[in-house]
């Protein structure tokens, strides 16, 4: 393993030290590892809180801010924080209108939020929960709830952060972004596995010449092993596998994000965004909203995660609403 890392033992601090160095005008650290937007003490809105494991960055603490999320819980390299700092940020994130709680779908991530969510509702703070579970490689929708969670919550903390901007009720940001969910899919894909940081374990080991579609969050098997496909082949199979998950016609309006995994380069990325459009003109189905680039890495994985979300007028409008984060700017 080759990192520009210090000691392993200070990783998450270190990291989260720099990122709000980095964008003083824009977060800062709060006790407990909170990213908190420098803004939120003006909020006169429904707020967003957010948690998970450090070593996916952008991922999640770099799109606190204006626009999208008020506060994210930040947890170690691939682990969660615990329900104590979650009920502390939202406690600081209440400003009376509620607050929107958004939690990846993966077992330690589900249980602080569940955790948070018991002790909240014994303080009286008004909280809805969002879950984000839209990975199609683990399980069927007719059991979204074994589903993991992957690059969808980026563009559920847009969407949603502008809805609370708009001014909408904690009731009205949750019925979006709950629709939201309903409506995303992703696959992801990698022929290169990384390492832990901070023990230089492999947490994925692929074979040369062999590429894994639907490959997790932090390095699980999705049972789609094969060999290396091109550019435009992989495309094909992976938004194949998307469209027949949310059974797209032609007509529809799809939201479309290519997330690389950390070590995948641009140009590949914008190589495979440029099939996928095609693909998608060719059936009918218009692209209305698009993100290239990395979003939620996993360290130096080769591979990306495809990403689409139906959507209408409304969803498209808060996707081009105004936001200022550290990596992520309207």
């Amino acid at each position: 393993m080759k990192k520009f890392i210090n000691d392993p033992e200070n990783l998450t601090a270190e990291l989260l030290e720099g990122l709000a160095l980095s964008n003083q005008e824009i977060i800062s650290l709060e006790e407990g590892n909170l990213v908190v937007n420098k803004k939120l003490k003006d909020a006169d809105r429904v707020t967003i809180v957010t948690l998970g494991g450090t070593g996916h960055e952008p991922a999640i603490s770099g799109f606190v801010g204006e626009g999208m999320v008020d506060i994210s819980v930040a947890g170690n390299i691939f682990a969660a924080p615990g329900p104590q700092s979650c009920v502390e940020a939202i406690k600081m994130a209440d400003k009376g209108h509620g607050v929107l709680f958004v939690v990846l779908n993966h077992a330690g991530d589900m249980l602080t939020g569940n955790l948070t969510m018991k002790q909240v509702k014994k303080l009286g703070i008004k909280v809805s929960k969002v879950v984000t579970q839209e990975d199609v490689a683990n399980a069927p929708r007719s059991n979204a709830d074994d589903r993991r969670g992957l690059v969808g919550c980026i563009p559920l903390y847009k969407i949603a952060g502008a809805a609370a901007a708009a001014g909408k009720s904690l009731e009205e940001v949750a019925e979006i972004a709950q629709r939201f969910a309903d409506n995303m899919a992703t696959i992801a894909v990698a022929c290169v596995g990384a390492t832990h940081p901070a023990t230089g374990m492999e947490i994925a080991h692929i074979e040369d010449g062999m590429m894994e579609v639907g490959m997790g969050q932090h390095g699980e098997g999705g049972g789609g092993s094969m060999p290396m496909k091109t550019a435009d082949e992989t495309a094909v199979i992976m938004m194949d596998a998307l469209l027949k998950d949310l059974d797209v016609k032609s007509g529809e309006k799809l939201m479309v994000i290519i997330n690389g995994s950390g070590a995948t380069t641009l140009m590949e990325q914008l190589i495979v965004y440029r099939k996928c459009h095609k693909y998608l003109a060719e059936k009918g189905i218009e692209v209305v909203a698009s993100h290239v680039g990395e979003l939620l890495t996993v360290q130096e994985t080769a591979g990306f995660q495809m990403f689409i979300a139906r959507m209408d007028d409304e969803l498209t409008e808060l996707w081009n609403a105004p936001c200022r984060t550290p990596y992520y700017k309207n």
